[in-house]
């Protein structure tokens, strides 16, 4: 990892939101049942760093869907490796679509339904 640090010895801000693009691409993904594409990430925010040697996970839950397109929040903890105290370090607001072979969108099937 410390090759994705910056010049203060955390974790890089962009190694953080690649992550959490990731975990919110595979939900997307699973959603969609095929292929997704991020269209925006919006209200992005950094609340503590994350340290060389943090346990980092993330953590998506879908907000909402439209005909295409679906929205979750994103977040991203550590748990401390000193302490073991666990942190919201960044969370955020992710929008995907759904898309087609031919490259342009199509719509989301239908949600499963809950047993």
């Amino acid at each position: 990892m410390p090759g994705d640090t910056n010049a203060g010895g955390d974790v890089f801000g962009g190694w953080v939101v690649s992550q959490m693009d990731i975990a919110a691409g595979t939900t997307a993904i699973d959603r969609a049942q095929g292929r997704c594409a991020t269209v925006a990430i919006e209200a992005l925010r950094f609340h503590a760093p994350v340290l060389v040697g943090d346990l980092f996970s993330v953590y998506t839950r879908i907000t909402a869907t439209g005909r295409t397109s679906m929205t979750m929040h994103v977040e991203a903890w550590v748990r401390r490796q000193r302490t073991s105290e666990y942190i919201l370090v960044t969370e955020g607001t992710f929008t995907f679509v759904a898309i087609a072979s031919s490259g342009v969108t199509r719509p989301l099937p239908d949600a499963p339904v809950a047993v």
